[in-house]
């Protein structure tokens, strides 16, 4: 477009043969700009290139293996796995030493009879099932951690493809700008032409001017915009905030179909791991439900004694004394049980409840996610092949038309800016809807729990 307005300008300035002197001044100006500006841009591209350029998969895999809450997370599933057999063994035997029923007057363990050394051992044993449902419980659990786990990961890569989608709008935006930029002052050097000679107006070098500055405004909050979406991604991937951010360049008309609603919903039923997550969190709750139902019933508890003496027995029975051996069995009894056992029951009852709500609800957020990236992907895709295939084309056959009537006196200078100003941003929109439709399919593969989700 620089290019083709850059001749038009030309032809222009040698249309005159009463201003041949100036207007060959003016088209050698005019192309030395292009060429200094060619070559800046020249320059500017083989410094990027020697930086590494970031493309989308990339980086989604450098924060999938650097991101340090994401480590955290599997090393809470890695500790949650170590739970199970934990809960699940029975608990650690009792081991006993006595010294029995010794006289104090002298301590002599030969005084009296039931003096005696004890070794005792003990263990409690749940009542069967505690353990295998405790255990069962533990397992749902670290198998929930998992899926949380995976669930960080969908949602970490939709974040980064996000933002270096919306990197890559801003990109382009500057890139916009500057060629537009360019363009109005080339639009301010014809319209100081015109009014050297007699046939402009000083007022549209001034509307020029101020359009130049509004430009140099918008630029600077795109640069302010873009350092704060590095800072951002550079995060999501661990890496120094202040870290430069070249992104690679790619071919951003792709926008391929995307599957029904309902198809997408049954994929997200199969793949999506939060609702794994709640469904394992229901079977967890399952669990300790019916142990608070084993509850009720008694733990018991085994002992065995051996205790050893010394002396003699008394003349009558004769002989030494013998060591005596010990066996006790003991047990729990739930008599406090409508103040515990039962309230326990009726607590993991509401909490059973509740995870079975909260898969209800996280199925309905999940479907609802769907429908809403599908909605404002099929918008934009739709924005997108109107603005390149019908807008732009035609508003810029409309500046082509407007500087061809300004050359020859037929246009104000201000509709000449306002039909460029109309295409740079339907330009920016265009941009804008390529990363919009962009965003909505990284909603969309996170939604769903998988990239599945093309025809």
């Amino acid at each position: 477009m620089a290019c083709l307005l850059s001749n038009k300008l030309a032809r222009f300035s040698i249309g005159s043969r009463a201003r041949a002197s100036r207007g060959r001044a003016l088209f050698r100006l005019l192309m030395f700009c292009l060429v200094v500006n060619q070559s800046t841009n020249a320059l500017a591209s083989e410094a990027r290139a020697t930086e590494s350029r970031l493309t989308a998969r990339a980086a989604v895999l450098v924060a999938l293996d650097d991101n340090p809450s994401l480590a955290a997370m599997q090393h809470r599933y890695e500790a949650l796995q170590e739970v199970p057999s934990q809960v699940g063994s029975l608990p650690d035997p009792m081991v006993n030493i006595n010294a029995m029923n010794f006289p104090t007057d002298s301590f002599d363990r030969d005084q009296e009879g039931m003096t005696q050394l004890q070794l005792g051992f003990s263990q409690v044993f749940p009542f069967p099932g505690k353990l295998d449902l405790k255990e069962e419980a533990a397992t749902f659990d670290a198998i929930a951690a998992g899926y949380s786990v995976d669930e960080m990961r969908v949602r970490l890569a939709n974040s980064v493809r996000t933002t270096w989608w919306q990197i890559h709008y801003l990109d382009r935006a500057l890139e916009t700008l500057e060629k537009n930029k360019e363009l109005l002052r080339q639009f301010i050097a014809v319209a100081k032409t015109k009014y050297e000679t007699g046939k402009g107006l000083q007022q549209d070098i001034l509307l020029a001017q101020l359009e130049l500055s509004k430009f140099i405004d918008q630029g600077i909050k795109l640069e302010a915009l873009r350092k704060h979406q590095s800072i951002q991604l550079n995060t999501l991937m661990d890496r120094p905030a202040s870290n430069n951010v070249v992104l690679a360049v790619i071919d951003p008309t792709a926008m391929p179909d995307i599957l029904s609603e309902t198809e997408l919903f049954e994929i997200a039923d199969e793949a999506r791991p939060t609702l794994k997550q709640k469904e394992t969190q229901v079977e967890a709750a399952q669990s300790r439900l019916e142990l608070a139902k084993k509850d009720r019933y008694p733990d018991f508890k085994l002992g065995v004694m051996y205790g050893e003496r010394t002396g003699d027995n008394p003349p009558f029975m004769g002989g030494s004394r013998a060591d005596l051996l010990s066996v006790m069995i003991g047990a729990k009894i739930p008599i406090y049980s409508g103040r515990k056992q039962s309230r326990a029951i009726s607590q993991k009852t509401a909490e059973l409840a509740k995870n079975r709500y909260a898969l209800i609800d996280e199925k309905g957020v999940v479907r609802a996610a769907i429908a809403a990236a599908t909605t404002d992907y099929q918008r934009a895709q739709e924005q997108n092949k109107l603005f390149s295939k019908g807008i732009i084309p035609q508003a810029e056959q409309t500046v082509q038309s407007m500087l061809a009537a300004y050359q020859v006196s037929e246009v104000d200078f201000l509709n000449l800016v306002r039909s460029q100003m109309t295409l740079f941003n339907y330009e920016l929109r265009y941009w804008k809807s390529v990363s919009e439709a962009n965003q909505a399919l990284s909603r969309l593969e996170a939604a769903v729990g998988k990239g599945s989700i093309y025809e």
